[in-house]
């Protein structure tokens, strides 16, 4: 019998920042180990641009990736949902593990641009490594 992999679904508002951020960052530390899905609450019609420039810093490629609904398709297949700072709301469900992060906002304190990205990044970054080693059981 075939152990099934963990999937996880990261959701924002957009769908073209954090939520993507997370799921390249989360393909990138667990290659096919982690099946990952990534949705907005109200799609954008392109990724933001810095988002995509800062995983290509880290060599992670999101070509091909595009802003998507969140479904009940996806939403049932999943064990875990993550929501990706306080614009996107999405009600928890019965026996899925749901977790809210509040990412760090650098805007706040004036920090804008690639510099205000990168530190997105490496927040969203630690909290995937973390996730990840819970839901390998590592």
């Amino acid at each position: 019998m075939t152990q099934k992999h963990p999937a996880v679904l990261f959701v924002c508002s957009k769908n073209g920042g954090k939520s993507q951020l997370a799921a390249g960052l989360m393909r990138d530390l667990a290659g096919d180990a982690v099946t990952v899905y990534s949705a907005g609450t109200k799609p954008a019609k392109d990724l933001n641009p810095q988002a995509v420039e800062s995983l290509t810093e880290l060599g992670i490629d999101v070509t091909g990736e595009y802003p998507k609904p969140v479904t009940d398709e996806v939403l049932n297949t999943v064990d875990a949902v993550v929501v990706l700072g306080t614009e996107a709301k999405l009600e928890p469900r019965e026996g899925v593990r749901f977790e809210v992060w509040e990412t760090d906002e650098p805007s706040e304190r004036g920090i804008e641009g690639m510099e205000r990205m990168r530190l997105v990044r490496d927040d969203i970054k630690a909290r995937v490594q973390k996730l990840h080693a819970e839901l390998s059981g590592k």
